[in-house]
């Protein structure tokens, strides 16, 4: 936890290049100036249009964002931005600027595309560096502390208590500090004309920062049109947009409009439903598991639909669970040769096989796991050609091979289920415990993540139970007649 420690640094506020880590007890955290400028205004100022009926406001479930003072019809315009407005990597000051600096596009070379982030924390980072920058009203209004778990303390990551969440956390940890020293060679020796930050020094947490900034605000929406027709899709910072909550039911969604000649865009807010006085503004971030959604908005969905558990498809793993299960199977660690080739059908083995698997969601089992284990556990191969893979793939597709093979395969699943709930080391009501106690907001941030994630895992067994159940009363039921 060495990385993440490092990358929490003690910062401060302005225009210095530092960034802080959330204070544990802050609820909220500060902007990055004690008192910015007036973004409503500046928006307008520059040509876009904020409905009357809409203030930035603290609310007491969902921090600051935008709140309604008075009612609004479904239908309305609430917010509309040209295409000046929004901070790209790409994109340079509405007064006629330079180019984005040729560091910055070197430096962004270097940034693997599932950091995305990072890229447009540059430009970022930039700007906020910059003095008089034409988004300084922007950058200013954004937090100076994020809570998503790269700034958590390390014994809080730990807390996280799920493997594959601390992977992706260490891994972004690491990057950060390697980033950074890419970072120092790359601004060394630059004359002062030439260095992207005003001459200023960045370390890992400034860039943590900022790539926290672009990771819980930033849209993918099409950018500038390409000479192929197409559009790209870099993302993109959208002044007061980004202010907007998340909601899997929202009032509110995102419209873009492009101008007949294709190059003048506008980025429009509009009412998906009629908004109540004080409600606050709430788009769709997306369906995303709560791994996601702490990782780059720093905060959990309860009872979150789209929540996922991510296992290792493994055959001992498979015998143990089926042992567990009092399922006998000698094929999970030894397939046959045709159901290897079920296997590899299903890309679970071969070199190109991607051996994750999720449980829980609105597919409750994936479906090449459900798939593998039906074919797995049939007795015989001509049983298995009868359906095509997508049928085999469906838990919809009641007992295509048998009720006595799906309920072989659903306990089976049920018994991975307890196998992944016995790696936390403490169980829900121990968690819950702790949470009424008191402790700092990234603990609790931590407990609530590892509590979703095995109610998550019960959810899924409680729901494959009901299933084995189903089956096994009419199995009954039709032996009997």
């Amino acid at each position: 936890m060495a990385a993440s420690k490092m990358v929490m640094a003690s910062l401060t506020h302005f225009r210095p290049l530092t960034c802080a880590a959330a204070a544990a007890s802050a609820s909220y955290p500060a902007r990055l100036v004690p008192h910015p400028p007036d973004l409503v205004k500046w928006v307008q100022r520059q040509g876009g249009f904020v409905h009357q009926a809409l203030k930035i406001a603290q609310d007491s479930s969902h921090g600051l964002g935008l709140l309604a003072s008075e009612e609004i019809p479904k239908g309305s315009e609430l917010i509309s931005l040209p295409e000046h407005i929004p901070l790209r990597f790409g994109s340079f000051e509405s007064d006629g600027g330079d180019e984005i600096n040729s560091v910055l596009v070197d430096l962004a070379r270097q940034i693997p595309e599932e950091l995305w982030a990072m890229k447009l924390g540059l430009k970022l980072l930039q700007e906020r560096a910059k003095v008089g920058s034409f988004w300084w009203p922007y950058v200013s209004n954004l937090p100076e502390a994020y809570s998503v778990p790269i700034f958590f303390p390390g014994d809080d990551i730990k807390n996280l208590q799920y493997a594959p969440l601390l992977y992706q956390v260490n891994k972004r940890c690491r990057f950060l500090l390697d980033f950074e020293q890419e970072v120092r060679r790359a601004l060394e020796n630059l004359k002062p004309n030439d260095h992207p930050f005003g001459g200023q020094d960045v370390d890992a947490s400034s860039l943590g920062w900022a790539m926290s900034a672009v990771s819980s605000r930033a849209f993918r929406l099409h950018g500038k049109r390409l000479p192929d027709g197409t559009y790209n899709d870099d993302p993109m910072m959208l002044p007061l947009i980004d202010m907007c909550n998340h909601s899997f039911d929202p009032n509110a969604r995102i419209v873009q409009e492009q101008g007949m000649d294709n190059a003048k865009m506008l980025v429009k807010v509009v009412a998906e439903t009629p908004i109540k006085q004080n409600d606050p503004l709430a788009i769709n971030y997306g369906q995303l598991n709560n791994d996601l959604f702490l990782l780059d908005y720093g905060f959990v969905i309860p009872s979150n639909p789209y929540d996922t558990i991510e296992l290792k498809y493994d055959g001992a793993l498979l015998d143990a669970a089926s042992m567990a299960a009092g399922v006998s199977s000698p094929s999970f660690s030894a397939p046959s040769l045709w159901q290897q080739q079920v296997l590899g059908q299903l890309g679970l083995v071969g070199e190109a096989a991607t051996l994750k698997v999720s449980l829980g969601g609105r597919e409750l089992v994936e479906g090449r796991l459900l798939a593998a284990l039906r074919a797995l556990l049939a007795k015989d191969v001509q049983s298995v050609e009868k359906h095509e893979l997508d049928t085999l793939k469906s838990l919809s597709a009641e007992a295509p091979l048998g009720v006595a093979n799906e309920v072989a395969a659903l306990r089976t699943i049920i018994a991975l289920c307890v196998i992944a709930l016995g790696h936390f080391p403490t169980k829900i009501m121990e968690d819950e415990a702790l949470l009424k106690k008191g402790v700092s907001s990234s603990s609790e941030l931590a407990i609530q993540f590892r509590i979703e994630k095995k109610s998550a895992i019960i959810d899924v067994m409680r729901n494959l139970t009901r299933r084995v159940k189903l089956l096994s009363s009419k199995e009954t039921a039709t032996a009997q007649d």
